[in-house]
Parts: structure tokens; C-alpha cells; sequence
């Protein structure tokens, strides 16, 4: 290992405890309260919701998959690959940002729209994520680990856990996937964002919010997909890139 992939390495290592570490109190008995009243809501408005992000989600997937640069040129120092991505993720963040504040100005109407745009921004984000770590998208397992990527960084403590097992043991698990558990992805990545969301619905106020959750959601899956592919790269891939 060089210097550099050295010190990735124990990065990756405090990375790793705070991907399992346990959430605060305030967060588990959201948790807690999201799980009560999603077992309030009829099955019928359940399987509607899931479908409908799950063909959103899908329809992302192809869009970003066509307008993403195919992966970066063998050869690349991991150093490299890493300076592009946190270019890409300035990039995309700054779109976030402004997304967020002209979604949130508008109230309830715009602050609906932001959900979709939000999420195509982050689909893409990742496309580019594996396409400069040398991973090719046109492959459907590459892009089950975009969604895993994407589930590791949006959920609850116990489904972080079960998902950087899989992410872990990529190789191993992969043969084992068909595809994801969409009711488990949306209710997951819907009880991550929904106080703060819900709070960019209010005129005014918004903007505010919606700009400053933006920008830390896209902190949050850029510092995701980095180590997530690292840890293929490092631990899981022959070192040439």
C-alpha cells in the first residue's frame, strides 16, 4: 500500500464505527414513532407509495446510467479518484443547495417537488461516484450497489448494519441479490428525511431549511459512496484500479 492508501485505510476504520455506531436518543424514539404510525397506514396506501418510488427510483437509475460519463481510465492513484469525486460532490451539492432553497420558497406545491429532483440528484451523484472509482454501471450488479450505497446512507440503525454487511462482503453477497426490498428502501429513506423535510414545507421558512438539508443530505452520501468504494478498492479489488 502507498502512504496515501495507508492513511485511507484508518480513515476507513473510524468510518466503519461510525456507520455502526448506535443513534442518539432523540433519533431512536423517532424511530420509534415513524415505525408506530407506518403500522397505522393501510396496506393498500403502503403498496401505492412503494410502487411509486420504486418506479421513480428505476427510472433514475436508467436516466442517470445514460447521461454518466463510463468509468475512468485504468491507472488511476486512489488519491486521484478521490480529488474527482469531492469535485463532483462540491458540484453536486451546490445543485442540491439551490434546489432545496427554490423548492422550500414555494410552500407545500414546490416543497412536493423537491422530493423527485432531490433524489435524481443524488442517483446521479452515485453513477458518477462508481464510474471514477473504475466501476461500470451498464452492469445491473453496479447498480444494486448504487442503491445500497444510497440505503446505507438513509436509514435507521439496524438497516445500516444489515447494509454495510452486504457492502462488506460485496463479492460474497451480491450472488445472493436479486433486487431490493422496495417497501424496506422507501419507509427507510423516508423516515431519515422526513422532520427536516417536512419542515421545508413551510412558506418562507422553507428555503431556509430546504438549502441547509440539502447540503448535509449530499454531505452525507458523498461521504458515503467515497468510503464505500474505497473499501471495495482496498480490500476487495486487485490494486490496479
Amino acid at each position: 500500500m502507498t502512504d496515501y492508501e495507508l492513511k485511507v485505510y484508518e480513515e476507513l476504520q473510524t468510518w466503519q464505527k461510525k456507520v455502526l455506531k448506535q443513534s442518539g436518543l432523540i433519533n431512536q424514539l423517532s424511530k420509534k414513532a415513524q415505525t408506530k404510525v407506518n403500522g397505522m397506514i393501510p396496506e393498500r396506501a403502503h403498496k401505492i407509495i412503494t410502487d411509486s418510488i420504486k418506479n421513480m427510483v428505476k427510472a433514475t437509475l436508467v436516466g442517470s446510467n445514460i447521461t454518466t460519463k463510463k468509468k475512468q481510465p485504468a491507472g488511476l492513484s486512489l488519491y486521484k479518484r478521490d480529488e474527482i469525486l469531492k469535485e463532483k460532490l462540491t458540484s453536486y451539492r451546490k445543485t442540491a443547495v439551490i434546489e432545496g432553497a427554490g423548492t422550500g420558497a414555494g410552500g407545500i406545491f414546490l416543497g412536493l417537488a423537491d422530493f423527485p429532483l432531490l433524489l435524481s440528484i443524488k442517483m446521479k451523484f452515485l453513477f458518477e461516484a462508481a464510474a471514477v472509482y473504475g466501476f461500470d454501471t451498464d452492469d445491473y450488479e453496479e447498480r444494486l450497489f448504487i442503491l445500497h450505497v444510497f440505503q446505507l446512507a438513509f436509514s435507521s440503525d439496524d438497516k445500516r448494519k444489515e447494509t454495510f454487511h452486504i457492502i462488506d462482503n460485496w463479492e460474497a453477497e451480491k450472488v445472493h441479490l436479486a433486487d431490493m426490498d422496495w417497501r424496506v428502501f422507501q419507509q427507510e429513506y423516508r423516515d431519515y428525511i422526513d422532520l427536516v423535510k417536512m419542515l421545508q414545507l413551510v412558506p418562507g421558512f422553507g428555503a431556509i431549511v430546504g438549502a441547509y438539508a440539502n447540503h448535509n443530505l449530499l454531505d452525507t452520501l458523498g461521504e458515503t459512496a467515497m468510503n464505500a468504494y474505497r473499501l471495495r478498492l482496498l480490500t476487495h479489488q486487485p490494486q490496479d484500479y
